[in-house]
């Protein structure tokens, strides 16, 4: 039997203090998308689908899921997702993209999707600077991995831009706009996976883009 393609879904999710108001709005729309997951394998039998998720705030990072199938996923609740102290994302950006590195070190067939969902800038590292995470994304690209950036209350193109990150999103928090961010979230994965079935290279214009460019 064939190896399947393998895709892993890293997400990174800011818990931060300043994600309390929006918090059960964020373990919904991340519940779905693990959902969403699912059904993607199924639409796509010849990939196999893995998430590992990892959660960071002032103390320190959680990993939720790590390389785990899709059929082993449970959901994310408020036990497990508690929003606290301020927001160290390089560090958490860092030690996620050096744990799954490491982990595929000897794995050929695969793709990367990074998804980061933030509600302001960095703020607390210690390990990384910003010009470290510029350096490693630019590297990672070049290895199959493919960046998207989601965030509020912050200059988000800019932000994503200074590490390199192109593919961005920007969201208010309200319930109507969160709910549209993570339906385009949801269906940004399935055009990625289309995409994956004809061409491995799928780095580029991750979300769609109206008019305005936005």
């Amino acid at each position: 039997m064939d190896k399947k393609h393998q895709v892993h879904n890293l997400i990174i999710l800011d818990e931060s203090g300043s994600m309390e108001s929006i918090k059960k709005m964020i373990i919904s729309g991340f519940n779905e998308i693990v959902q969403t997951v699912k059904g993607i394998q199924k639409e796509f039998p010849e990939q196999e689908h893995f998430i590992s998720m990892v959660t960071f705030n002032g103390l320190g990072q959680k990993t939720l899921h790590f390389t785990d199938p899709v059929s082993k996923l449970e959901p994310i609740d408020e036990k497990r997702y508690q929003p606290n102290a301020d927001t160290p994302l390089y560090d958490a950006m860092g030690y996620s993209f050096a744990k799954l590195r490491q982990a595929l070190e000897n794995e050929t067939g695969y793709n990367v999707l990074v998804t980061i969902l933030t509600d302001g800038e960095e703020n607390a590292s210690k390990e990384y600077s910003g010009e470290a995470i510029k350096t490693i994304i630019e590297d990672l690209k070049l290895k199959g991995w493919t960046f998207t950036y989601i965030g509020a209350d912050h200059d988000v193109h800019k932000f994503a831009t200074s590490i390199s990150i192109t593919n961005t999103m920007v969201f208010e928090k309200n319930e109507a706009n969160m709910k549209m961010m993570f339906n385009e979230e949801k269906q940004a994965r399935s055009r990625y996976s289309d995409k994956i079935r004809y061409s491995k290279n799928v780095s580029d214009d991750f979300y769609e883009k109206d008019d305005t460019g936005k």
